[in-house]
């Protein structure tokens, strides 16, 4: 069965095709500066202006039936869509098919994370036009946290804020935090039921996520994906009084300073915008400039807190799962959040953590004598995207029941 999955943001797709339900991608690629004069497709490299995501829709889908480099002989094979919706509201506890209502719960809660859920919505309504026979999926970040518990996700705020606009902690890379848990109970040779995990996403976002009995107790990300630890461009969490001191001072809009905490703070503000991305400010961090190095040591700083933080509200931890979304340069990553927690009796093998497979196995590094495991998992987000579409198109998703995955067993 033909799925693609697509994982939009303001002025890219990220996009895969697989033969479900084999786990390795048909193709796979990105088309990226949407609606600007550097558009960059991937497969080819040719320079494009693609207006908008229907534009880059229809570039992506031409480009896979093309006869030379395309892997498909029509559109018509594809047999489900799998969208990658940042924010479902409370409305969305598990994937589902799109019809007229969820798309307009999608807008109704944009504003939440309109950098993700509007460039989502756009190209839902042009996949649904250019590939109108398929079944189209709603895959949600914030599905996977729906079993916080109200004292993990309430702020401590007026009440009526609640009720009036739902204001409250959603959690997001769901799908990641899902891949982890199912991953290392794997390796743990237990169902996932029966595991307690702190798993780490580490990628141009970051959020980590307290697992009881394979379900998310607690998350670091919050009504937005701004909150939680220091990310490649977002905040985390900062005292609440800086951003109106800041546009009292600066004289910003509450849109300029939005932009501010989203997309010039974390790792790049600390650099002060010498480093463009995260990968960048860890490889420059290894060569000792200073401010990169500064700004890893406070990555590294603020997990290390939340890592605490979660060992507390679990009680009993069977491994801290990492993913690794900047090969093998996060291994010094993992060597500083971990640095100094041996009094819980967490211990890093170092010779099997600086192993250059990190970057694309699935490895234990904890030492012999760590109570707790340590695992590096390469995250596939895409893979949940495509199982969740083709068990919906299949007729077999039942969120009532355990949803079973290839990727549950080694």
């Amino acid at each position: 069965m033909i799925i693609l999955t697509l994982n939009c943001r303001s002025q890219t797709i990220h996009y895969h095709l697989f033969d479900y339900p084999n786990p390795i991608p048909l193709t796979q690629g990105y088309v990226e500066g949407i609606g600007t004069h550097s558009t960059n497709c991937i497969l080819n490299g040719s320079p494009l202006l693609l207006e908008d995501h229907h534009d880059a829709l229809d570039y992506i889908l031409k480009t896979l039936c093309h006869p030379e480099y395309g892997v498909l002989d029509s559109l018509s094979q594809i047999r489900g869509v799998g969208h990658r919706v940042v924010h479902g509201g409370e409305t969305y506890h598990h994937s589902v098919k799109i019809d007229v209502e969820v798309l307009h719960t999608i807008r109704k809660v944009e504003r939440m994370a309109p950098k993700y859920n509007i460039p989502s919505r756009q190209t839902i309504i042009a996949a649904m036009e250019l590939l109108p026979d398929v079944d189209h999926v709603a895959i949600f970040d914030t599905a996977f946290h729906h079993t916080m518990p109200a004292k993990a996700y309430m702020y401590p705020l007026p009440y009526e804020w609640y009720e009036k606009y739902r204001v409250r902690r959603y959690g997001f890379h769901g799908s990641s935090h899902l891949y982890l848990a199912r991953r290392a109970a794997a390796h743990l040779g237990k169902p996932v039921e029966q595991c307690n995990l702190i798993t780490i996403h580490l990628d141009l976002g970051v959020s980590l996520c307290a697992i009881r009995n394979g379900q998310s107790i607690d998350t670091s990300t919050g009504m937005t994906p701004v909150e939680g630890t220091a990310q490649e461009r977002r905040c985390g969490n900062i005292d609440p009084g800086i951003p109106g001191f800041i546009m009292d001072w600066e004289e910003l809009s509450p849109q300029q300073i939005e932009e501010v905490l989203n997309e010039k703070s974390g790792l790049m503000g600390l650099t002060g915008g010498d480093c463009t991305t995260r990968q960048e400010v860890l490889i420059k961090a290894e060569q000792n400039d200073p401010r990169a190095k500064f700004a890893a040591q406070i990555e590294a700083y603020r997990l290390r807190k939340f890592i605490g933080e979660y060992l507390c509200v679990l009680g009993q931890c069977d491994a801290i799962v990492f993913s690794s979304g900047q090969g093998n340069i996060e291994a010094d990553v993992r060597r500083r959040v971990l640095d100094g927690m041996d009094c819980f009796n967490i211990l890093l093998d170092e010779k099997k953590n600086g192993q250059p497979r990190c970057i694309h196995s699935e490895i234990k590094i904890s030492h012999p004598d760590s109570a707790i495991d340590l695992l590096v998992i390469p995250t596939d987000e895409a893979r949940v995207f495509c199982e969740d579409t083709a068990q919906i198109v299949n007729g077999t998703f039942d969120p009532t029941r355990h949803i079973s995955y290839t990727f549950d067993d080694l």
